[in-house]
């Protein structure tokens, strides 16, 4: 059973921790807004996908700010207690500064718990969730604006595009119509009907005509060439690359760990690593919190913020290290971790006697 002063203590952590992922909350979904709207201008995908695509993009960054909002809830919370001086009161009820690591305790495992679902099975279904999406939304003409009855431009070739009738999804057409000039020269291609496809996943999109014709040649010349086809295949404006796109964020857990490739084992360790900072970070927040009694309130925000940056700059680092094999895998960011839990030891036992010698 909680004592009174546990309970306290975690209604005002649970306070603090939840303004902080509030407000960080809504900074990740305008950055994911930002993105995705980019990604919508460029034709990485269609705009019907907009909030979809918000929401399960902002399940894949929330392992990246609840350390952050549990890091600054368990300083400011503990902060206040130091400045409105009632962890005075608090030590001379027989409550020290340890004290404060039970109901800290308390809010930060389950916090880690979600953590890890989020960052081993959440985080990787909702990527793989938003690139199927995304993919099956590719294989549709009415991402490029196509639409039927409607000349389109095709930039890269020179040229325009018309359908007479499209299929609800997209996929197929009846009744295309195509000119391209180049080099002076003008090429005309007629097809009964056809369908859009990709060469790959993500790759390179055509349109496959079947039953038509195609005539070239120079105006103003004579030479035309024609010839009938059973199927001809045209290539689209090629997509833009997606820069953010990694092909191991999708992977499940279970396949990571079965994977020997050297990119696979560090996106597990970063995967790891997330819950395991959330658990160091809240330490750190222990030892850190403590201030004087008409400190300014934010005064060690700063320096909670340089600590997180800091430490996720590492994960991102070592994540690359174990990729590219500057790091082998047995090392994985163990070391990294162990820094971070060797300082909240220090941190935790230099405030533990600063705290025995204002007792005496």
């Amino acid at each position: 059973m909680l004592r009174i002063i546990d309970r306290y203590l975690l209604r005002e952590l649970l306070a603090a921790s939840g303004a902080v992922g509030a407000v960080l909350l809504l900074v990740v979904v305008g950055g994911t807004l930002s993105v995705t709207l980019d990604r919508v201008a460029r034709g990485v995908m269609p705009a019907s996908l907009l909030l979809s695509q918000i929401g399960l993009r902002s399940v894949d960054t929330l392992p990246l700010i609840l350390p952050l909002a549990l890091f600054l809830g368990v300083l400011l919370a503990n902060g206040r207690l130091y400045r409105d001086s009632e962890m005075a009161v608090l030590a001379a009820s027989g409550v020290s500064s340890a004290g404060l690591l039970r109901p800290a305790a308390l809010i930060t495992l389950p916090a880690v718990a979600l953590l890890a679902l989020l960052s081993f099975w959440l985080g990787p279904a909702a990527v793989r969730q938003s690139d199927a999406m995304v993919d099956a939304a590719n294989r549709s003409l009415l991402v490029i604006g196509m639409e039927a009855g409607r000349f389109v431009e095709l930039r890269s070739r020179n040229g325009v595009v018309f359908v007479g009738a499209m299929s609800p999804d997209g996929t197929r057409f009846e009744r295309l119509f195509v000119h391209e000039s180049r080099d002076g020269r003008v090429d005309v291609t007629t097809a009964a009907n056809g369908e859009l496809f990709q060469d790959r996943v993500g790759g390179e999109r055509y349109l496959a005509l079947y039953d038509g014709f195609r005539v070239e040649g120079k105006p103003g010349e004579p030479g035309y060439r024609m010839m009938r086809f059973a199927r001809n295949d045209i290539r689209l404006d090629e997509q833009q690359a997606d820069p953010g796109r990694r092909l191991e964020k999708r992977r499940a857990t279970r396949e990571l760990l079965a994977s020997e490739q050297p990119i696979d084992r560090a996106e597990f360790h970063f995967r790891l690593g997330l819950p395991l900072s959330a658990l160091l970070l809240a330490l750190l927040a222990v030892p850190l919190s403590r201030s004087a009694p008409r400190e300014p309130r934010y005064a060690k925000i700063l320096l909670a913020v340089l600590a997180y940056v800091v430490y996720t700059n590492l994960l991102n680092l070592g994540r690359g290290w174990l990729a590219d094999g500057t790091l082998p895998a047995a090392a994985g960011l163990w070391w990294l971790h162990g820094a971070a839990l060797l300082l909240a030891l220090v941190l935790l036992r230099a405030d533990a006697r600063s705290g025995a010698r204002r007792g005496r």
